[in-house]
């Protein structure tokens, strides 16, 4: 047995079908952005500009409460190369949700809030007895970041803004098949990750009051896995003594992103917004897992990922209909960072459109906000000859094709 082959679908601490974003990225923060194809570094709508740049805070002209949710609804299908069936997900639909409040005096320079979301989090369920069995059968991920944040007009056409990112809750449940003589045993790798803290940081320039240009970092964070559980079922006897591993360890690196965005406002009720933002994922290099004792006589096992940068661009609008309703429109194209001959199954990844639409309506000091994604992942082919040139047989060769369709709610109250 490969013992990389055992443990390939770790990787999925971090990743999943990630629902807007290249790798295992999810930025589903605001469901007005998520109604424009995900702008928001040049922009301030609302609380969420804490998540898309904090420096865009101090700008926002109410203060208030929002909460979001979307249901991501994944379709993904696999034909192994040199084979005719094609291998679907098992139905499962993850919850990505927000929660923003921001405060400050009504005609004040500065802004303060705190913003909760969750940047990581899905879960994979492949067909029974599928060809990659062995590198992984199912994935339930679970984050929650929290992210206190200050904003400040240091003119009426600057601002900054910072936030102390918290990685506070995080949760994986992996597992997987192993090849045995006569029949397969399984695997569950189950842990939790430390609180880790990064920041994120960003820049609003108004030079007028129709155009706005934004730039926002967001630092990288090392997830840390520790004291994991390693639990075996299915395994004969015979074969115990070679799989004695209870605990792992591993760590992930969460990228970091550098955004630039600009917002234009040709009418009173039209808002464009278009992003660029360049993901630093060659950091992602090798995943590898250390565990307390030996399976199949090694105590450590190391997959390669040699990721590479890449770059998203978005672009969205809004338009003002009454003085209750705006609609919204977007797009966006993301580069996959996954070189040829890396694709693994727990990220079937490959460059990415998006096509999202949105309205809200207020009455008062409530309102509603509803958003709609659909992400067209490209039919991406892995041959066996790709896997031996680079030493990655630990994953399986054959082709992927994955939907996305991510429905949105959410509710916010201005004070």
């Amino acid at each position: 047995m490969n013992l990389k082959s055992l443990l390939l679908a770790g990787g999925a601490l971090l990743s999943g079908t990630a629902a807007s974003a290249g790798g295992y990225q999810v930025t589903l923060a605001g469901q007005k952005n998520n109604g424009m194809g995900g702008v928001g570094v040049g922009l301030s709508l609302d609380q969420a500009a804490m998540f898309y740049n904090p420096g865009a805070l101090a700008f926002v002209k109410d203060r208030g409460v929002q909460v979001g949710v979307n249901a991501t609804l994944a379709r993904n299908a696999f034909v192994a190369e040199g084979g005719t069936q094609q291998r679907q997900l098992r139905n499962s639909v993850t919850t990505p949700l927000n929660l923003y409040a921001g405060f400050g005096p009504t005609e004040g320079k500065w802004r303060a809030g705190i913003a909760v979301y969750t940047p990581f989090g899905s879960k994979l369920q492949y067909a029974e007895g599928w060809e990659g069995r062995t590198s992984l059968t199912d994935i339930d991920l679970k984050s929650i970041f929290v992210q206190p944040t200050v904003s400040y007009a240091i003119t009426d056409h600057l601002s900054i803004g910072a936030g102390l990112v918290i990685l506070a809750q995080g949760s994986v449940n992996l597992q997987r098949d192993i090849p045995l003589p006569d029949s397969y045993g399984h695997i569950e790798l189950d842990g939790k990750a430390e609180t880790k803290f990064g920041f994120n940081a960003g820049i609003m320039l108004r030079p007028s009051d129709k155009l706005s240009i934004g730039l926002n970092y967001r630092s990288k964070i090392d997830a840390v896995v520790k004291d994991g559980d390693v639990t075996f079922t299915n395994v004969p006897a015979a074969f115990s003594s070679r799989f004695q591993a209870t605990k792992f360890g591993a760590t992930l690196p969460l990228i970091a992103t550098t955004s630039i965005g600009i917002g234009i406002t040709p009418t009173e009720n039209l808002t464009i917004g278009f992003d660029a933002s360049l993901a630093q994922w060659s950091k992602y290099r090798v995943l590898r897992f250390n565990f307390d004792q030996q399976i199949n006589g090694q105590t450590f096992s190391e997959s390669k990922r040699y990721y590479q940068d890449a770059l998203t661009f978005r672009l969205g609008g809004q338009y003002k209909l009454t003085s209750g309703l705006t609609v919204r429109a977007g797009g966006a194209y993301d580069q996959t960072p996954v070189p040829e001959g890396y694709l693994t199954p727990e990220t079937p990844d490959n460059d990415r459109i998006s096509g999202t639409v949105g309205a809200s309506y207020s009455f008062g000091k409530f309102g509603v906000d509803i958003s709609t994604q659909y992400v067209s992942i490209r039919k991406r082919t892995e041959t066996q000859q790709e896997l031996l040139n680079n030493g990655t047989t630990d994953r399986i060769a054959g082709t992927y094709k994955t939907n996305i369709v991510i429905p949105g709610i959410g509710l916010n109250y201005a004070f």
